[in-house]
């Protein structure tokens, strides 16, 4: 087993990545600090992101990091949506075979948007989990290169740049909000955070439909959820029967666990753009979903909550903010 990542492969990570990523904005909400009594609130915009999500930080440090040889055969993973577009992405810009296994919960658009960057896309099955067995059939059938969508040291260290740009901005951040799905993306920043400052408090923000890792954490053990339709569907999906990473650095480096509702994601999509202008994904709106909702204590504290994604179907998204619109109108 690969040693747990540390602080210097995710500074690695940093440097190997540079060439393939945007480093993105932080955005100050006045009114949100002001609504919740914090100091202050910034928004990383990892919306902004090449591929419309921050997944392709982990997906870019693990297909650069392999060997000609592995660059030759290809490489195939599975996922929800976002890590598998990334993959599509950097495999296309440097010119490699990427097949990508999906559900067939999966929304179409996602999975058009895959196949539009040029990788081949195998649907089978009506969960991740499911996806996954898919491609462990094809890694070993076809001796593809395996690049997983979070349990995997390089992609942890990727995902954990975010923290970099947001401490070397925000040195003073209080309180960090991550989406918490798989792990990848909490467990990155998390490491590499609180490697830097031990006393930055770390909320992990999961969906009320599907809390994969704490069903996980409270059995102590990778387990199965359902999968149900969400807006935040890019935070489905399980930690993986056989986790080896994300388990255990989630338990370590987490201070607080909340829960999210879909009305509060409505919540934080619609304020995102009211205020700010922003067309995120549900998953994206969590962290502002929960600070609208108050169900954290953020007063007198610096707080930074990521936008995770942008990648959203059009319709979807003009029916959820007309629909606010509409029940603004009647109040």
């Amino acid at each position: 087993m690969t040693p747990i990542p540390t602080l210097h492969d995710v500074y690695r990570a940093h440097a190997r990545i540079k060439p393939m990523i945007l480093q993105t904005p932080l955005a100050t909400s006045t009114d949100l600090a002001e609504k919740t009594g914090a100091r202050a609130v910034h928004l990383k915009l990892e919306c902004l992101q090449n591929t419309g999500a921050f997944k392709v930080r982990g997906a870019a440090n693990k297909v650069l990091s392999l060997s000609d040889e592995e660059k030759k055969r290809g490489v195939v993973t599975f996922s929800t949506g976002n890590h598998g577009k990334a993959v599509a992405y950097v495999a296309g810009k440097i010119g490699i075979k990427a097949v990508v296994c999906l559900s067939e919960h999966v929304a179409s658009y996602r999975v058009e948007m895959i196949k539009a960057l040029g990788a081949e896309v195998s649907l089978k099955g009506q969960s991740q989990d499911e996806a996954e067995k898919n491609y462990q059939q094809l890694m070993a059938s076809r001796g593809l290169v395996p690049v997983v969508p979070f349990d995997d040291p390089l992609i942890i260290a990727g995902q954990g740049t975010i923290a970099l740009e947001i401490l070397a901005k925000l040195p003073d951040t209080d309180i960090l909000l991550i989406q918490l799905s798989g792990g990848g993306l909490l467990s990155g920043i998390a490491m590499a955070a609180k490697s830097i400052n031990p006393g930055i408090h770390i909320v992990g923000v999961s969906l009320e439909q599907s809390p994969a890792m704490l069903e996980s954490l409270k059995a102590g053990r990778p387990v199965a959820v359902e999968e149900k339709d969400s807006l935040a569907d890019s935070l489905l999906g399980g930690i993986g029967f056989d986790n080896r990473y994300t388990l255990s650095l989630v338990e370590k480096f987490t201070d607080e666990h909340l829960l999210i509702s879909e009305e509060e994601i409505k919540d934080g999509m619609f304020y995102i753009f009211d205020k700010h202008r922003g067309i995120v994904e549900g998953a994206a709106a969590v962290g502002v979903g929960a600070l609208l909702n108050q169900k954290i204590n953020v007063k007198g504290k610096k707080v930074v909550t990521l936008l995770s994604g942008s990648n959203i179907n059009s319709d979807e998204y003009i029916g959820i903010i007309q629909n606010r619109l509409n029940k603004d109108r009647k109040q």
